[in-house]
């Protein structure tokens, strides 16, 4: 499921996002040589909705075509058929950013071999660090979210903003896995498609480029972070329904612009939506996988009401989003190490 390619096929920088199944049969791993070594490893389209990655990494390669780049860099191409759609990741397949780790016992994927294989190509080579770049469906800032809190990958993040998302679960993606040997980062992009979202996701990759060390960097560039911990993941079971607009047959209905209370630090008390019949119920899953749903939230007269002060990330107002993977994350501040 993985082709390898030392140099860009012609024609590829010509295609939208939704055309490079037209020269691309398979997720696709290119090695492109540059000044300097290792190669910095940049990961593209792992949802196939997420548009900005492709837009970001085709202009930066437009921009060096008819010169070398200032450092070697290895990309990963996804999953090409999901972006064909326009979609996540097709109904047959995974999500490609939930293949990075194989359960010891379990039968791996074609999916999730074709990733190890990605892993081990990379890791033989040596990796100066790396990008993941995404989008949320929901209105958020820029953001950078980093599995590790060693001082290069907090310097990794700081080039990107100052508001930066530690997380340590789920273990199965893709930056995860790259952190048992480089600096790691997710880069969350805001909305697909928009000009401001590509510009700082290019600029912030050309200036990884010319990074010569993470050791030069000075320790105060790092002081100003606003750092924050994943504590949950909120999602709705599959048998509640729910809307956003006040559907007769709703068990839950939540705000229609709930997705403005993305990074706004909520108090206790606070409202997260109406609970309206008796089987409501959202689940709060802690990042070594237990349910919490009663420390976040509890119902009191028809409202689902916050227990403890959160800040949530990347709700979204898409309902398919919230099937296939959770309606929001709770965050909570966490000191600089």
């Amino acid at each position: 499921m993985l082709d390898i390619f030392d140099r860009l096929p012609d024609g590829l920088l010509d295609l939208e996002s939704n055309q490079l199944w037209q020269l691309l049969n398979r997720p696709t791993l290119i090695h492109i040589e540059g000044d300097r070594q290792p190669a910095l490893f940049v990961s593209i389209l792992l949802h196939g909705n997420e548009t900005t990655s492709w837009l970001a990494m085709r202009d930066l390669l437009r921009k060096y075509q008819h010169q070398k780049l200032p450092r070697s860099l290895s990309l990963f191409i996804g999953n090409i058929e999901g972006a064909r759609y326009r979609l996540r990741h097709l109904d047959n397949q995974p999500d490609y950013n939930r293949i990075w780790q194989i359960e010891e016992g379990s039968e791996a994927l074609p999916e999730q071999i074709m990733a190890q294989k990605v892993i081990r190509e990379m890791r033989s080579r040596g990796v100066f660090a790396s990008i993941d770049i995404h989008n949320n469906t929901g209105r958020n800032p820029h953001y950078g979210c980093i599995p590790s809190l060693d001082k290069h990958s907090l310097h990794l993040a700081r080039l990107f903003d100052k508001t930066v998302v530690h997380y340590t679960s789920p273990k199965t993606l893709q930056s995860c896995a790259f952190s048992e040997f480089c600096p790691a980062i997710v880069l969350e992009c805001g909305q697909p498609d928009l000009p401001e979202g590509t510009s700082h996701a290019l600029a912030y990759v050309e200036t990884c480029l010319h990074l010569g060390s993470f050791d030069r960097l000075p320790d105060d560039a790092i002081a100003d972070i606003g750092l924050f911990h994943t504590v949950a993941i909120v999602k709705i079971p599959h048998e509640i329904n729910f809307s956003f607009t006040g559907e007769p047959d709703d068990d839950i209905t939540f705000p229609n612009e709930m997705d403005c209370l993305n990074f706004c630090e909520l108090p206790i008390g606070k409202s997260f939506g109406k609970a309206k019949t008796a089987r409501a119920y959202l689940s709060a899953v802690s990042e070594n996988g237990e349910e919490k749903s009663d420390r976040y939230f509890q119902i009191q007269n028809g409202e689902i009401l916050l227990q403890t002060p959160v800040m949530p990330s990347m709700i979204t107002l898409n309902r398919n989003i919230i099937r296939q993977d959770c309606l929001c994350y709770l965050m909570e501040r966490l000191p600089l190490p």
